[in-house]
C-alpha cells in the first residue's frame, strides 16, 4: 500500500475541479482498506472515500486521507433457472459491468447503461434511469463497518433504498462498500415506457436493443465527461405533494410529471431549468449543457466556488419562477474531507 502526499484529484472527479489531497491511497482489497483506515486513525485524519468521482464536489484543498476503492472482480455465487446472483467488486466500472451482464444474458440493468462511476457507488445513490433503480436488483451490500471494524452483509431491505437515497447516505462515515451482490433475471422483463425510450425501441423488443437505445439517447443528450467535465444529472427531480402539483399544473399545463407513491408527484428538473432560461447558459466557467439542461458543465478550470455560484443561481431562478426548490445530486465535501449540506 502506497500512501502519497499532495495529490491532485482533478483526474479522479468527473467534474474535473482542481482539488489537492494531503494524503491519497488506492486500495485493491479489504486488507488494504483496513490498513489505510488504520493509518488515518493513527494520523488523526478524516477519510474521504472516492469511487468513480462522478457524483461529488470537492474543495481546492482537502486535509484528509482520500481512499480510492479499486476492488475488482465479478463472481457468480448462485443461480437457478430464473435468476443469477453476482458478487461484484466495488471498483468495477459500472457501465462495463452492465454491458457484461447483457453479454451473459443476465437482465435488469440495461436501462442503467452509460451511467458514469463505479459499482460501489450504485447502492449509495440508488442510481436510476428510465424507470429502473439499481436497488431493485441488489440483494445485499458487503461493507467494512468502521464502527465495529468488521466486514458484514447488509440486506437490500435494510439498505432502505428510495429515490436517490439509501442508509449509506444517512451514515456516510460508517460503511465502506467493498462488494455489491446483484440478483439478475435470466428472462428479461423490459421497462421501456419512460420518456422517449419506447419510440426509440421500434419493433425490436429485446434487452440488447433496449440497452443500445439507452446508450444512444444518453449520448445524444449528455456530454462526454472527457470533453465536457460534468457530474451527470446535477439536480434531483423534485417530488412534491399533490396539492402543490395541482396549483403548479394550473399555471404550467405542459410540465412533465410522474405520479409517485403516497399521493406525491415527481416533476422533471431539466424542464424547470430549461423553462427558467438556463439551458445552454453559462456563468463564467460553468454552465448548464446546451443539449440537456439538467447537466452542469465545467468549461474551463472551474473551482468549487465557480460551481456553487452557477448552481445556486439556477436554484434561485427556478424557485422564483415555479416555487420549487432544486436539490443538487452530487455530494459536497469540505476541506476536512467531510460531507456537508448544500
Amino acid at each position: 500500500m502506497n500512501i502519497e502526499s499532495q495529490v491532485q484529484l482533478k483526474p479522479f472527479n468527473t467534474l474535473s475541479v482542481s482539488a489537492t489531497a494531503s494524503h491519497f491511497v488506492k486500495v485493491q482489497s479489504v486488507a488494504e482498506l483496513e490498513e489505510a483506515l488504520q493509518f488515518a486513525q493513527q494520523q488523526n485524519l478524516n477519510v474521504l472515500l472516492l469511487s468513480g468521482g462522478s457524483n461529488m464536489m470537492l474543495p481546492e484543498q482537502i486535509h484528509a486521507l482520500v481512499i480510492a476503492i479499486d476492488i475488482q472482480g465479478i463472481e457468480l455465487v448462485a443461480e437457478d433457472e430464473n435468476t443469477a446472483t453476482l458478487r461484484v467488486g466495488a471498483g468495477q466500472v459500472w457501465h462495463d459491468f452492465v454491458l457484461w451482464t447483457t453479454e451473459q444474458k443476465m437482465y435488469g440493468l440495461q436501462n442503467l447503461a452509460l451511467i458514469p462511476g463505479l459499482v460501489g457507488a450504485s447502492p449509495v445513490q440508488n442510481i436510476g434511469a428510465y424507470g429502473v433503480e439499481a436497488g431493485e436488483f441488489i440483494e445485499s451490500v458487503e461493507v467494512y463497518d468502521r464502527q465495529s471494524k468488521q466486514t458484514q452483509h447488509i440486506q437490500a431491505v435494510d439498505c432502505q433504498f428510495s429515490y436517490r437515497h439509501s442508509i449509506f447516505k444517512d451514515d456516510p462515515n460508517r460503511y465502506v462498500i467493498t462488494h455489491v451482490i446483484f440478483k439478475l433475471l435470466k428472462h428479461a422483463d423490459l421497462k421501456m415506457n419512460y420518456g422517449d425510450l419506447k419510440a426509440a425501441m421500434g419493433d425490436e423488443i429485446t434487452p440488447e436493443n433496449l440497452q443500445k437505445q439507452v446508450i444512444q439517447i444518453r449520448q445524444s443528450k449528455l456530454p462526454d465527461p472527457k470533453e465536457f467535465p460534468n457530474a451527470g444529472s446535477f439536480f434531483k427531480n423534485p417530488i412534491i405533494n399533490q396539492q402543490d402539483f395541482t396549483q403548479l399544473i394550473e399555471k404550467f399545463p405542459n410540465i412533465p410529471h410522474y405520479p409517485q407513491k403516497d399521493n406525491q408527484v415527481k416533476i422533471a428538473a431539466g424542464w424547470l431549468i430549461d423553462q427558467s432560461g438556463w439551458k445552454g447558459k453559462r456563468l463564467n466557467q460553468v454552465g448548464m449543457f446546451h443539449k440537456q439542461a439538467l447537466v452542469l458543465v465545467n468549461y474551463a478550470d472551474a473551482t468549487l466556488k465557480d460551481v456553487k455560484a452557477t448552481f445556486q443561481a439556477v436554484q434561485k431562478d427556478v424557485y422564483d419562477k415555479f416555487g420549487v426548490h432544486l436539490e443538487p445530486e452530487p455530494v459536497l465535501f469540505n476541506e476536512q474531507g467531510l460531507i456537508q449540506n448544500h
